[in-house]
């Protein structure tokens, strides 16, 4: 039983340094006068806002029935796994943002002492992206670049590990399925139109 705990010990610390050098290599290495102007723009939260508002203005107006049941799906999914990314999982891993170790790390934004593992807007955006990609498929590659690129933006301005990101997207990824598999269920159980009836 001590071996295995020591294996696994040694496992972690070998992912951890795995993590940490491809930290170096993508938000120092990589480092370039365009990101620095475009990645703090691209991560901050407030920059999406509008996008967001008119997303749900839209499917609101001019969704019909399936923008209505894009939006439940996705407040729901969201909200999952957000909770358990914030209650459960960041306080499980207790695991320090590398601007606040990583020495020589480009930090283009201020620094944060909450914790790490996982990114909690690779979460949110991995999430809406899953969802939108089942609704509408048609524009999925625009989906999953822009959430690539907020996740690749937390390792750019310093907040998050690649691993951070990673876990993030496949835990959003994760709570979206099991969102679109409880909807696709009502749906069948109680034979809920997708689109409303054109006569």
């Amino acid at each position: 039983m001590l071996f295995l705990f020591e294996r696994i010990i040694t496992m972690l610390e070998w992912l951890n340094q795995i993590d940490t050098a491809l930290f170096v290599f993508l938000n120092v290495t990589l480092a370039n006068p365009v990101f620095d102007v475009l990645m703090p723009f691209i991560t901050h939260a407030e920059t999406w806002y509008p996008v967001w508002v008119v997303l749900f203005i839209m499917m609101l107006w001019k969704g019909g029935v399936k923008g209505r049941w894009f939006i439940v799906v996705a407040i729901l999914a969201v909200a999952l796994s957000d909770q358990a990314v914030n209650q459960l999982m960041k306080p499980f891993f207790e695991r320090i943002r590398p601007c606040n170790v990583v020495e020589g790390c480009r930090m283009l934004v201020p620094c944060s002492r909450s914790f790490s593992m996982p990114s909690s807007h690779a979460v949110n955006f991995f999430t809406t992206a899953t969802v939108l990609a089942f609704f509408y498929p048609r524009y999925q590659g625009w989906y999953w670049s822009i959430a690539f690129l907020v996740g690749y933006s937390r390792i750019a301005v310093a907040r998050h590990y690649p691993f951070d990101v990673l876990v993030g997207a496949l835990t959003g990824i994760l709570f979206a399925l099991f969102c679109i598999y409880l909807f696709k269920y009502v749906r069948r159980r109680y034979n809920l139109p997708l689109e409303k009836d054109r006569k």
